[in-house]
């Protein structure tokens, strides 16, 4: 099988066969991004796509999810799509649900019809890197969308009944910008009904766009306590009943919950959590996760 940038995917997704269906990223251009970055964006062919699932029994045996490679597997078009299930069904019938990640504009050249059939054959959960729903931050970052361009996506994808999952990226506005983050991004999710809303916390890594912004004084990264404040106020705004997911390595805590019924208990653990935290300690594991990335 063929993987042009190794094996990428959500924490929850480690049970999964994979598959790969586009190389590189769409977009490319993420200023914070470390992944990617040493292959030029293309889509597999249909017949890369068949030698590849035929080999999924041999590599992964009998998987229930397929997650797929790529940034965003779901820039495949939609033929190419309903092909793999397909294919899929044929040669992996173990195969009950199929995910990847996804960027807001993956989905700007799908109808609501075409999501339904997609949704039909199994496809279900992609995780839409969304990022943020404030404007400043998303042009501060450059995801290459408006919220209201993000709002329109995710209004198609919920009225078509594909089960999706959002995130959060928690201090991507940087220093000084968390609350307005957090208001704006709970208020693009208010009224939908995705399965998860997972979250991750800005890591600004040496060699990233974001890292040469923040030497020159253009970008200035939020303290870990001001981190933990945007998260507290984005849970706290949050209308939705869906699961909130917190355990990327990025993060300061890990917590799997659901909300509303979970949400006063989560709320308090996070207000105790600052208060027993230190920023000199929390800043030394932000350090050494950016090695790791």
């Amino acid at each position: 099988m063929k993987f042009a940038s190794g094996i990428n995917r959500p924490p929850y997704e480690t049970a999964d066969g994979y598959l790969q269906t586009t190389e590189g990223c769409s977009h490319n251009h993420c200023l914070f991004c470390t992944y990617f970055k040493d292959r030029k964006f293309r889509k597999s062919t249909i017949e890369e796509i068949e030698a590849d699932i035929r080999q999924i029994p041999l590599y992964f045996g009998a998987p229930k999810r397929i997650f797929l490679q790529g940034a965003d597997g779901f820039a495949a078009d939609y033929d190419v799509l309903m092909k793999t299930a397909e294919l899929l069904r044929k040669y992996v019938p173990s195969v009950e649900t199929i995910g990847g990640y996804a960027r807001i504009d993956n989905f700007y050249d799908k109808t609501e019809q075409q999501l339904r059939d997609i949704a039909a054959v199994c496809f279900a959960n992609p995780y839409i890197g969304v990022e943020s729903g404030d404007d400043v931050v998303l042009k501060r970052i450059n995801k290459g969308y408006t919220a209201a361009q993000a709002r329109d996506v995710l209004e198609k994808i919920d009225a078509s009944g594909l089960p999706y999952i959002v995130n959060f990226l928690n201090g991507a506005g940087g220093h000084g910008y968390g609350l307005e983050n957090a208001h704006c991004t709970a208020q693009l999710y208010d009224g939908l009904h995705m399965t998860m809303v997972n979250t991750s916390m800005m890591t600004v890594v040496p060699g990233t766009p974001l890292y040469r912004a923040m030497e020159k004084g253009i970008y200035t990264e939020s303290t870990e306590r001001e981190k933990l404040e945007e998260i507290h106020e984005f849970v706290r705004c949050l209308t939705n009943d869906t699961i909130f997911m917190n355990e990327h390595a990025s993060n300061l805590f890990h917590v799997k919950c659901r909300i509303p019924e979970q949400k006063e208990e989560l709320l308090e653990y996070i207000r105790k959590f600052m208060e027993e935290s230190d920023e000199k300690e929390l800043r030394s594991y932000r350090e050494m996760i950016t090695r790791a990335f």
